[in-house]
Formats: structure tokens, sequence, C-alpha cells
């Protein structure tokens, strides 16, 4: 997106990409399908250990309902709601053609593609910059964007260069941590329930009260602990309490809460307590939630004791799921952290520290939810900083 914007405004631009094609983040995303943007923006959803008020300002930068209009009438890419998950999806469900319209519509705005190109390094030179490169000679530039991303999804292309050069160059770089990304619990009582879903809600804070995220949405037991999209949007918590005091995570099995409970969990007539709970659960959890509070499956509701009752309730409403790490980098959808906000100009995400150096996308310290939040951000600060370069590049 940097580079479209750039060579929109007259700049001669080059784009250095390390893999063979370009883009591959793009065609993992949503399942093979690319969750483009979400439907709506909640901009306090958005994670950052720098200013608020910088983050709103360079999300406002290019609304949601200008980004659609750029996909759908320049990139000539319909896209589809998914009104249950909230997500906007090119028509024809396919990443690909999201990656490769991104990549027509740059060279058709001039920018000139150079694939299998491994970047090692760069600097300020001779009032602008040289961009060194692996058996190749270095490139002198009079403006430089870095969109390197983060960490995350390693095989991807991602290995960290832009973060570990823009700290070199003297930029503030908030501590880096996997963010959206699955939970792991070892010993857990929930070991045997891999492949059961569900739509839980989610909530996760750590011992200090500092950090806390909520989620409802999609959950996975898997073979090493949790996943599912409301997994993936506490996680960070998780991710960030490994090095102090664990924080807690607790689950809302359904959208019952105590109230709700007591009135569900009343005598009716033969029913069994694990019928009651299989109205709003599967089966395989309703038995093991039943282990735990320590009540028998085959007691019928009238038997239920009122001490048996309150701890299912517990259970039921604020089960607390053991977790002993998380999957890293490896599964990550985003890397959290980065360079500080407080580090660019927020319209044209210019270094303060080095005139003709623009840093957008992951590298910086911001990330949101999953469900096309993260595409939105790349593609706000991608284009302020192709519009940025631009101007000093002409």
């Amino acid at each position: 997106m940097a580079a479209i914007f750039a060579a929109k405004n007259g700049a001669q631009t080059t784009l250095l990409e390390r893999t063979r094609d370009g883009g591959r983040k793009i065609l993992i995303s949503g399942g093979g399908r690319c969750n483009v943007l979400p439907m709506r923006l909640d901009e306090s959803r958005f994670v950052t250990d720098s200013s608020p008020n910088l983050l709103r300002r360079m999300l406002r930068a290019w609304p949601l309902r200008e980004q659609i209009a750029f996909f759908e009438n320049e990139l000539r890419l319909a896209l589809v709601e998914e009104p249950e998950s909230s997500k906007l999806f090119p028509m024809s469900n396919k990443a690909r053609d999201v990656r490769d319209g991104l990549l027509a519509y740059a060279t058709r705005a001039g920018a000139t593609l150079r694939m299998n190109t491994v970047v090692t390094g760069f600097g300020p030179h001779d009032g602008g910059w040289r961009i060194e490169c692996d058996g190749a000679p270095p490139i002198d530039a009079d403006a430089l964007i870095v969109a390197t991303g983060g960490l995350s999804v390693p095989n991807t292309g991602s290995d960290g260069l832009g973060l570990r050069e823009l700290a070199r160059l003297g930029h503030v770089v908030n501590p880096v941590y996997a963010a959206l990304t699955p939970i792991t619990a070892t010993d857990s009582p929930f070991a045997e329930l891999s492949g059961v879903s569900l739509r839980v809600k989610l909530s996760a804070r750590d011992a200090d009260a500092k950090r806390a995220a909520t989620a409802t949405g999609g959950f996975l037991f898997t073979h090493h602990g949790y996943s599912g999209p409301s997994v993936l949007d506490v996680s960070h918590v998780i991710t960030r309490s490994r090095a102090d005091a664990p924080a807690r995570l607790i689950a809302q099995w359904t959208e019952l809460g105590v109230a709700e409970w007591e009135n569900a969990l009343r005598p009716q007539g033969n029913r069994t307590v694990t019928g009651a709970l299989r109205t709003s659960m599967p089966d395989r959890l309703a038995a093991v939630l039943l282990k735990l509070a320590d009540v028998d499956s085959t007691r019928s509701l009238a038997e239920l004791r009122r001490d048996e009752r309150l701890r299912l309730i517990e259970i039921l409403v604020s089960c607390e799921l053991p977790w002993s790490g998380d999957e890293g980098y490896r599964k990550a959808e985003v890397t959290g952290g980065g360079v500080s906000l407080s580090e660019v100009h927020a319209q044209t995400m210019e270094s303060k520290r080095h005139p003709g150096l623009y840093i957008c996308g992951e590298v910086l310290d911001a990330f949101g939810p999953v469900g096309g939040y993260n595409f939105f951000w790349a593609w706000a600060t991608g284009r302020a900083a192709g519009i940025g370069a631009s101007a000093r590049a002409r």
C-alpha cells in the first residue's frame, strides 16, 4: 500500500520484497479467504503502549468507508460482508485475489517490484538513504519506507530486520511480544476436549490489574491448549504476564449469567443436571465441567444440593482455565510492541529522528483484534507513509 501511494503521487518507487511472490500473510489470512477489513471499526480495541491519541489520529487518516471504496473502486475487488463475524471478505473468497490485485495495482501505478531481494541493512547516506542487499549492489534513495512487519509467522518472511535497524538508528522500540496467538496448557483437565468448539466470553487479567482484555467469540480446545478468536484476542495479556506473575484466564461458557443459570438449574420433572447443561453447550464439555464441580452427572435437578448448584454455577460463569504458555511468534497473527508512535509524525509516518525515513504497519507499536483490524492498520499507515515519502522524493 505504501508503494502504491508513493507511485501514484509521482515518486519513482521500488518495492523490495524478500520472498519470490510477496504478500504471504495476505495469502494465509482468514483461512485463505483474506479478511480484508472489519465491517465496523472500534478504535478502543487497539492495543498500544504509546499515546492513544496518536493512535486515533493515525487510524482516522484513512477512514474505513474510504478504504472500502479503494478496494472496490480502485482495485475492482468486490467485498462481501460476513455479518456473524463482522468481517469483510473478497467476493471470490480467495486471498490470492487481494494479494495479486495489490501487486498489479502497484505496477500500474508505476512502482518497480524487486522480488527475491533480501535487505540486510539501511542507513543515512549522502543526504538520502542507502539500502544494503544480500548479493546485490546497494540502492540509494531520497526516501525510505520501512514496512517490514514484526516477528510473527516467520516462515512468511518476517525476521525482525526493520525492528533491529530502527533500534540501531536510535528509535525507541517498546518491548515486543507475540500477540493474537494460541494459548498452551499442560496437564489440563480439558485435555480430552481437543476439537470441541463453542462461543464463549473470555477475560484475561494480570496480577497487578495493569493489563486486562475481554473478548466474546469462537473458542476451540486444541491438543496443546486453547485457540479461536476469543483466545487470540486476549492472548497478549497472557504472553506479557509470563515474565511476571501469571495472568488469570476466565471463561464464561454460555451467554447465561448467574441468575439465568439459577433458573435453568431449578427442578424440572425428572430432568438431569447433564440434560440442563446440554441445552447450552457440547456434551463433552458439559461432562468435564460437572466433573470439575464434583457433581454426579446422573443426578436429577431435584436432587442437586445447594452447595453443588453454587459450585456448578461458579464454573459455568467464571471458570478459571489453567495455562502454561503460548504458541509464540510461530503462530501469532501479529507482533505486539514495536517502534513507539511518538517516534513518527502522525500525518506522514516520517521519523522524527531521521528525515526521509518513514515507518508503517506492524513494526509500529499498535495492533488490533482479529477481524481485519490489523489489515486496516497496515493499509492506513502504509498509505500515509507512501504519500509522505513521495512528497520528499519528487
